[in-house]
């Protein structure tokens, strides 16, 4: 198979030639850099060197060798270089030059998506030393083969929740494995933050232990192309002393990035009037038809499954009226929840150039290696900066320059990005926020623990300390642990806890899509999210054909559709209520305080948006499902109604003005932490009977919270004036998607005051800049906790 290679400058002009000079906010032109190359060392076994040489490596560069070196000294090492810089040869290197070097060795690959672990273990078994025996352990492995991964894989790869349900939950059955085992390797390790995070961290801990108890003691090899602090990330990561490489010594192509804000639609209006662009799902569908149709290999990564759905079809379509029917055929979706064999086919198909163009969502965002990549389309900001070089980074990926292009959703936060290109690539990448400590995250995985092996003192050193020890007294006390002269028991042997955790905290297992006519399984949905993607009259999606959501039953984990392509797309709406439970931290200055909490979060997904792909609402469908509660942590502030007044603004626009002021702080928060607006929610009331005050809340999205509210108190000043000069840069005149109004606000956005949301934040900046804020009693008679964001992850 064969394509044409094109240049990312040339593709920008002749995208630009055909109409799009109004959208390009920004451009600019990343340069090339040559390589570093040293000499193969002299411990590399010939057999291993030569296979590398058949497949194209003909030396290494630098940075390979110094994290190789660093793991046959035993080291703890993260590698943090860029995309396509050669992560994956830096630890093959020290791990197959063990494997074949001892029989007996064995080693552990943890990659968060299968995509990933299957493209590594492609690599692997492209250097053709069957002695290595490479093997997958995941959810789409045969029960007929995990026998034999058990009894003679000697490099198993897999993830996270399979080295919870399946390696952990019966570690004497992986003795072999366990007993000999040199190296545990972590891929993209800058995944691993917030809820999931900080179950992996406690999962890799529980790791090390049951390892110890079979006499192993592994070096830990991490990598990831985007995060921020790597030696401390990796040591959080892993409970570890680890050593850092971050100097890059690959060659990298000429890279242009352009951002990119899709026109205002004169003829449509949305919700309360407001001013409409276009879609960033359509306008990426018309770019990726028209960087195909330049001959262009192109991958557009778009935020959900049915975005992915739609923007192929959108392009199939264009391409078909362009009468290029030929080309139409080789444009796909790719999204997590296909079958397994469906994902195998479509990666083989990317990877050998049938296909063209790929509409994906992140579950292509990671490490796969797909070679020759002309263009890569952002169809809206994946919630961290780490994410858009990720994505950015699949360009190029064969040493060709490239181009990028970051199309803006009509939302504050990518309307801010694309009008202060300083904020997106000028920046670092965030830190990586997680918490092993969390006592929701504690309490499962310490009975797992326990499940797995007696706890002891040490035990609980390594888990989580003094956390670790309540947590363990709250165990015993129900009587799930029992307390002997030996530790700690779990005390259903019988049963093992694992199965009813869920690490990625998505919300507990999954839900099924089956066809209700035919019994067909279509896909899969986290239980967490099925009230907003599968309720009853939901649109879904699925390899480009259009169902409806006859009945949700969550108890039974089953969504029962039918096929239907409506004209609309469909999003739900949902209500929130908060209450404070304890305060940790509360600063207050001249009428304004801001604080940081433990709340509980009542919510109710109550209609669902009716939609055309044009933006234009056609309804609002009322739905009548529970309410769920959460305990989790929030950052709130409060602004007293004599500074309202004083600042010109009377009572019947306060709900309004601090509601606007809610949604844009949302919108903006992903600036300042490394969170997506939706693992985020908020609360805004005229007078709110915890505070007394009128108050703006912004809660984390996970129980017992995910660091992303104490990372928005840390930094209230930046994330607040972000927010603010948001807001006051949107050219509508009242209020709109790009500043105010929100996608999943129950409310139908209604009041809005964008102007007093504006006069909001001003008083509360201007609160924020005096000097020496005082520091108040925090309630319900708790001593005061000082949050300093130098202390935060």
């Amino acid at each position: 198979m064969t394509w044409v290679q094109c240049d990312g400058h040339g593709l920008l002009q002749r995208l630009l030639a055909g109409g799009g000079e109004s959208a390009l906010r920004h451009v600019t032109t990343i340069p090339a850099r040559a390589a570093t190359v040293v000499d193969w060392p002299a411990w590399v076994p010939d057999q291993l060197r030569v296979s590398l040489v058949g497949a194209g490596v003909s030396a290494p560069w630098a940075h390979q060798i110094a994290v190789a070196e660093l793991a046959r000294a035993g080291r703890h090492v993260v590698i943090a270089t860029g995309t396509a810089s050669g992560k994956s040869l830096a630890y093959q290197l020290p791990v197959l030059t063990e494997l074949l070097a001892d029989a007996g060795a064995t080693a552990l690959y943890l990659a968060p998506t299968k995509a990933l672990a299957a493209d590594q273990i492609r690599a692997v078994d492209a250097l053709g030393m069957a002695a290595v025996r490479p093997a997958s352990f995941d959810g789409d492995t045969p029960k007929v083969e995990r026998d034999w991964v058990r009894s003679h894989a000697r490099w198993v790869f897999t993830n996270p929740d399979m080295l919870h349900h399946g390696l952990l939950a019966r570690h004497d059955r992986w003795a072999r494995l366990l007993r000999r085992l040199r190296f545990v390797v972590i891929d993209e390790c800058h995944v691993y933050r917030g809820v999931f995070g900080s179950h992996v961290a406690l999962l890799l801990r529980r790791l090390r232990r049951v390892a110890a108890r079979y006499g192993a003691s592994p070096a830990f090899l991490l990598a990831s192309a985007t995060v921020a602090d790597p030696a401390g990330s990796a040591s959080r990561l892993t409970g570890l002393d680890t050593v850092a490489v971050t100097e890059d010594g690959s060659p990298r192509a000429q890279r242009t990035i352009a951002l990119w804000e899709p026109p205002l639609l004169d003829e449509l209006t949305g919700e309360n009037g407001a001013p409409v662009r276009r879609s960033a799902g359509a306008e990426s569908a018309r770019l990726l038809a028209d960087l195909v149709l330049e001959g262009a290999r192109t991958l557009v990564f778009v935020r959900s499954r049915r975005g992915a759905e739609l923007t192929a079809l959108s392009a199939q379509r264009a391409l078909t009226a362009a009468a290029a029917d030929d080309l139409a055929c080789r444009i796909a979706a790719y999204r997590a929840g296909y079958l397994a064999e469906e994902r195998r086919s479509l990666e083989a198909a990317l990877d050998a150039g049938e296909l063209l163009g790929v509409a994906s969502t992140n579950a292509l965002e990671l490490g796969v290696d797909i070679a020759g990549l002309d263009a890569v389309v952002l169809a809206g900001y994946p919630g961290t900066r780490a994410s858009f070089w990720q994505q950015a980074g699949r360009a190029g990926r064969a040493g060709s320059a490239a181009l990028v292009v970051f199309v803006a959703r009509d939302d504050p936060l990518d309307t801010y990005l694309v009008h202060h290109s300083a904020a997106l690539l000028g920046a670092s990448v965030e830190a990586t926020v997680l918490d092993p400590t969390n006592p929701y995250v504690l309490r499962p995985q310490l009975a797992c623990a326990a499940a797995e092996l007696p706890l002891t003192d040490a035990c609980l050193d390594l888990l989580g300390g003094e956390m670790a020890r309540s947590v363990v007294t709250e165990l015993v006390a129900e009587g799930t642990l029992r307390r002997r002269p030996g530790g700690w028991f779990w005390a259903c042997p019988r049963q093992r806890p694992h199965s009813e955790v869920d690490i990625r905290g998505s919300g507990g297992g999954q839900v099924a899509v089956v066809e209700a006519d035919t019994g067909r399984l279509l896909g899969t949905v986290d239980a967490g999210s099925a009230y907003t993607a599968v309720h009853p009259g939901a649109v879904y999606l699925h390899r480009g054909d259009s169902f409806v959501v006859d009945e949700l039953d969550l108890d039974s984990g089953i969504a029962l559709v039918h096929p239907e392509e409506p004209a609309w797309h469909t999003s739900a709406r949902s209500v929130t209520d908060i209450c404070v439970v304890s305060v940790v931290d509360r600063r207050c200055r001249g009428g304004v305080s801001v604080a940081l909490g433990e709340v509980e979060v009542t919510s109710q997904v109550v209609s669902y948006l009716r939609r055309l792909p044009s933006g234009e609402v056609l309804d609002a469908v009322p739905l009548d499902l529970p309410a769920s509660t959460l305990c989790t942590r929030a950052v709130w502030f409060t602004v007293s109604e004599a500074v309202l007044e004083a600042a010109g603004l009377v009572p019947a626009v306060w709900p309004g003005a601090l509601h606007a002021a809610e949604h844009a702080a949302i919108g903006l928060l992903p600036l300042v932490a490394t969170c997506d607006r939706w693992d985020i929610g908020g609360v805004s009331t005229a007078r709110h009977p915890d505070t007394g005050e009128p108050t703006v809340f912004v809660h984390d999205g996970h129980p017992g919270g995910a660091g992303f509210a104490d990372r928005a108190h840390a930094a209230v000043v930046p994330w607040l004036t972000a927010t603010r000069d948001a807001i006051a840069a949107c050219e509508c005149p009242a209020g709109c998607p790009s500043c105010v109004q929100s996608p999943k606000c129950g409310n139908a956005n209604d009041p809005l005051d964008k102007a007093g949301a504006i006069t909001v934040l001003d008083a509360v900046l201007a609160a924020l800049a005096e000097a020496g804020a005082a520091q108040v009693p925090p309630a319900h008679d708790e001593p005061p906790t000082l949050i300093d964001a130098a202390d935060l992850p």
